[in-house]
């Protein structure tokens, strides 16, 4: 089989898994709290990963981070899973699944007024204009199939979603300046994001309750599988197999749209006609941030 029809089935693969994600986070959300649920996932998240990087034969590359390389996984892993993720499910239990995730997609608009500060970089109209589209979505998948009567949406729930995106986009610009393999920094992080985890639960002295569900530990071991692990090297794979990297990365904007079919199926979530309308406003004002200036 040629590399690029291998590169679109490893993507197509990422996609499918990751439209699943809005689905298990509800389903496991009603079972399990934030933190446990995210121990769990963190933990299968790092176990996948060592696996991986065993399967390529690259555990050599851990020994050889240095001490900077180390301390710069804990703070990655202090944004990721840790922060940004508890943002991220608690928005998931004040808000519809429908309306947390693409609330959250507005992360790529963010990371360009964060690539100021961070990187040295200018803010251009175009910058501007991206992100009033962005957020004209956001509006609209707030407003809950009322576009003229907003409010339905849990205000706190929507800040939370789209809060997140800040943090996702501050850990990418973090992480992208790392050069180390990619493999190997994620599991650094999630190792250092579980630790976090495991360490503010015992602290707060928190405990499991009696009446745990299978559902729900299933669930987590699924996100971090699947969300967290496994995808991210499907992912990984189909971009270094593309010909051309734009075209596979663009499927990416296919899971929205298919989670709302397990969301509807699955959670018995009515899909409101705002929740599509607001996605391709999001999606568009990505598309116009990121698209060449016609001169």
């Amino acid at each position: 089989m040629e590399r690029s029809r291998q590169s679109y089935i490893y993507a197509l693969l990422a996609v499918f898994f990751w439209s699943t994600i809005p689905t298990a986070f509800k389903i496991c959300l009603r079972e399990l709290e934030i933190l446990p649920m995210l121990t769990i996932a963190a933990l299968t998240s790092a176990t996948s990963l060592f696996l991986i990087l065993a399967f390529e034969k690259k555990i050599p590359l851990i020994r050889k981070a240095s001490a900077g390389q180390i301390l710069s996984s804990a703070f990655l892993g202090l944004i990721n899973p840790f922060i940004y993720y508890i943002i991220l499910l608690k928005a998931y239990q004040l808000l519809p699944a429908q309306v947390a995730q693409p609330l959250n997609m507005i992360w790529p608009v963010i990371l360009v007024f964060l690539s100021v500060p961070l990187l040295g970089q200018k803010i251009t109209t175009r910058s501007f204009i991206a992100l009033l589209i962005s957020f004209a979505g956001v509006y609209i998948i707030s407003s809950q199939g009322n576009l003229f009567h907003p409010g339905r949406s849990d205000p706190g729930g929507v800040l939370l979603a789209t809060g997140s995106s800040v943090f996702w986009a501050l850990y990418f610009i973090l992480n992208v300046r790392d050069k180390r393999d990619e493999a190997v920094k994620l599991f650094l992080n999630f190792i250092f994001g579980s630790a976090y985890l495991i360490i503010f639960m015992l602290f707060t002295n928190y405990s499991l309750p009696s009446n745990v569900g299978y559902r729900g530990i299933i669930s987590a071991v699924y996100i971090g599988l699947f969300e967290m692990g496994i995808t991210f090297f499907f992912w990984l794979k189909a971009l270094q197999m593309a010909e051309t990297t734009a075209r596979v990365s663009n499927l990416v904007y296919l899971a929205p749209f298919l989670s709302l079919v397990f969301v509807h199926f699955i959670l018995d979530e009515p899909v409101y006609y705002t929740t599509p309308a607001g996605l391709l406003f999001i999606i568009s004002g990505i598309w116009y941030q990121n698209s060449k200036r016609i001169r």
